[in-house]
């Protein structure tokens, strides 16, 4: 059989010499055990280097023990990210808790303070009375002004129990503007100290009184400063070398020191110290 010169070449054979590819430049002879490309499939009847055919590798996935590894690292993250968000939490609510406290007890001082500030000896009763249990005092009306007054009141301030302790509790009267009804509610505080008051729906002319409970305490008491010590109330400590005509141990001190023993189921707990100095005490005494 003769060779024609334009004759194709037979599949898989070298291009003859001098031969030009499709493209216009010289034919390049390609290499029958040269590799194939990167990326390629194995041609048809490709034999792997082991002997066996050739193996098309597919796509490779996460295997069970991956996924494994990640849902426990993602639940270990979310169990740290939740102690931590819940930390933040009570703490907050601890700081809340003792901002709240903290308020309570300055308006208690704030109006304790108030109340001695605005002490009025009426003549009838001691303007400040403490029994050991309960302190009982005569002061102006709060919306009292220059051009008119409403009358004195009656205020009483009290350890009383509670079902969560005890609670120190402000307790006033109405205002009064005559003798009898300030006599009725010097009686009505002091009963209210030992617990046996009545209640205001029970008892005609008590729809004026009221009492509220401010903080919970442990303990509380009270100290007079007389002549140049601090004492106990119901003694005459300091009176000793009183001139003749000043103010018997009963009456007006020259100061009033409270301490509370506050509880420790709060947000504030401790011992607190207030003083009180009466403003018109003159320099000296």
């Amino acid at each position: 059989m003769d060779w024609h010169p334009h004759a194709p070449p037979l599949r898989g054979s070298l291009p003859p010499e001098g031969a030009v590819s499709p493209g216009g430049g010289p034919a390049v002879k390609a290499c029958p055990h040269a590799p194939p490309l990167r990326g390629s499939l194995p041609p048809e009847g490709a034999v792997s280097p082991g002997g066996g055919p050739a193996v098309k590798r597919r796509p490779r996935g996460f295997t069970l023990i991956e996924l494994l590894v990640a849902i426990a690292v993602m639940a270990m993250l979310a169990l740290l990210s939740w102690r931590s968000i819940d930390g933040m939490s009570r703490t907050q609510n601890i700081t809340q808790e003792r901002s709240d406290g903290l308020l309570r007890l300055q308006s208690a001082v704030g109006q304790w303070i108030a109340d001695l500030d605005a002490v009025l000896d009426t003549g009838e009763v001691t303007p400040v009375d403490f029994n050991g249990q309960t302190l009982r005092l005569t002061r102006r009306d709060s919306a009292e002004s220059g051009l008119d007054s409403r009358g004195v009141r009656v205020v009483a301030w009290a350890l009383l129990p509670s079902a969560s302790g005890g609670q120190w509790t402000r307790w006033q009267s109405g205002p009064l503007l005559q003798r009898d009804e300030l006599a009725r509610a010097w009686q009505r505080a002091a009963d209210w100290g030992r617990g046996a008051g009545s209640s205001p729906a029970s008892t005609n002319n008590l729809g004026a009184d009221s009492a509220l409970a401010i903080i919970a305490v442990d303990q509380w008491q009270i100290f007079y400063h007389r002549g140049e010590t601090w004492g106990n109330p119901l003694s005459s400590v300091g009176t000793e070398g009183a001139e003749p005509g000043a103010a018997p141990a009963s009456g007006m001190p020259n100061g009033v020191r409270l301490q509370l023993t506050l509880s420790g189921g709060q947000g504030l707990s401790g011992t607190l110290l207030r003083d009180w100095v009466r403003p018109t005490l003159e320099a000296g005494r």
